[in-house]
């Protein structure tokens, strides 16, 4: 669903002197021109395979450009032209490749992936996270050790057997400034803390609630909607799911289990969407929740923190346009990220339509434009916010994965995806 509703709004109105008309008529155009620059990106298509359903961003060959990996391969910055596989296409354990993927009916190996320099030789390497339930590997950078002429292997570390969930992620959970992988695995909830004295040894697990039966099924290989964020003010990184968040206990508490607190963080019955943030949105001094519903259906809101640590739903996009104010709504919101885009200095969100993300006859209006698009964040100064919808594009969308990052060095975020419509570039050109 892509639809988008007209203002009911007319300045021309009997009575209006034309002086003022003008004048009003004038600052429309400014407003219009404003938001045209705000939602100004040029689009550059890297491939129409579909490799993966996510990618990231670093300089993976020191030449001082950014890169992009997405499922096997590094396309090289700044032109993004020349491309090299970093491993080969994905095999099953019986040698027979899964590539190409079908992108009408199946999934990639390469669900989402992050850089960081896991080894400590300044050399960005590749964390990727499969299918959920399947490992996660870290593809070491060989920092450029190849004869001239010839692409490096990089060397393939499974650093986590079992990471489950939708939306894994890698993030400094205990605050010791290196991040941990933000997963569940066997039923239950917690984060996998990685050796840097040995990082591609197996990460070590540290489940944060208990193993029990109902767990087992809330907790499983699919389970939706996960972040992390120091929710109640306390200097520590929290966790949180659709249903609530687990309080990060004091120092020196890593084998505790840690309390709950119900949210929740979307309808009753949504089965929750994607990565969740924890952000104060209406800058109150308390931090809300941001998070989307359905990671298959529809539904994106902010949660307002209110004084006595309950929260106050704030809808952002239902499945009508009727659901938002300026008459935007579409489905499968499977993947959220925060960046300021307009320079204010408040994140904006990141968000738009996963393509065939049950293939082109699954969930709610399939083959529907893959929209992608920012939402504004504007404040009142009296502790209300709203989010305003920004249109990027209307023929890629989002993965499992979208991300925001400055590729050509401007000073301004732009944005990167990898899902079954392709791999895109869009750098953003104005401000």
């Amino acid at each position: 669903m892509h639809r988008f509703l007209k203002s009911p709004n007319n300045p021309v109105r009997a009575g209006f002197h034309p002086r003022l008309l003008a004048a009003v008529l004038l600052s429309l155009a400014s407003v219009a021109a404003s938001a045209a620059e705000l939602r100004s990106f040029d689009k550059q298509m890297l491939t129409e395979r579909f490799v993966a359903e996510g990618c990231a961003l670093a300089d993976f060959d020191h030449d001082g450009h950014v890169d992009l990996t997405a499922g096997w391969s590094i396309w090289y910055g700044p032109e993004f032209t020349r491309r090299a596989d970093f491993t080969p296409p994905a095999n099953n354990p019986a040698g027979m490749t899964k590539t190409p993927y079908d992108p009408a009916s199946g999934y990639s190996d390469y669900f989402l992936a992050f850089a960081h320099d896991f080894t400590g030789d300044s050399w960005a390497d590749i964390l990727v996270y499969g299918l959920p339930g399947e490992p996660a590997y870290v593809f070491v950078n060989p920092a450029g050790k190849a004869p001239e002429g010839e692409e490096a292997h990089w060397e393939k570390h499974a650093i986590f057997d079992t990471a489950d969930g939708e939306s894994p992620d890698l993030i400094d959970v205990t605050g010791d400034g290196k991040p941990e992988l933000l997963v569940h695995t066997g039923g239950q909830l917690g984060y996998a803390e990685i050796d840097w004295l040995q990082p591609l040894a197996k990460a070590r697990f540290h489940p944060i609630t208990p193993k029990t039966p109902e767990n087992d099924k809330k907790y499983f290989r699919y389970t939706h909607g996960s972040g992390a964020g120091d929710v109640n003010g306390d200097g520590r990184i929290d966790l949180l799911v659709k249903d609530g968040w687990f309080e990060h206990p004091a120092a020196n508490a890593a084998s505790l289990l840690w309390p709950f607190h119900p949210g929740p963080f979307g309808p009753e019955g949504a089965r929750g969407g994607g990565q969740m943030y924890v952000y104060d949105v209406n800058g109150d001094g308390r931090n809300d929740v941001i998070a989307s519903y359905d990671g298959h259906g529809y539904g994106l809101g902010w949660f307002e923190q209110r004084a006595d640590g309950g929260f106050t739903e704030h809808r952002i996009m239902g499945a009508t346009v009727a659901d938002h104010p300026h008459g935007v709504a579409f489905s499968q919101v499977h993947a959220l990220r925060l960046a300021d885009f307009d320079g204010d200095g408040l994140l904006d969100i990141l968000t738009g339509k996963r393509r065939w993300a049950h293939g082109i006859k699954g969930d709610p209006e399939p083959n529907a434009p893959p929209v992608l698009y920012w939402f504004r964040l504007t404040r009142d100064g009296k502790g209300s916010a709203s989010y305003e919808p920004q249109e990027i594009d209307a023929d890629s969308g989002v993965g499992t994965q979208v991300t925001a990052g400055d590729v050509n060095k401007d000073g301004k975020p732009d944005v990167v995806v990898a899902n079954k419509r392709g791999v895109f570039i869009f750098r953003q050109t104005k401000r």
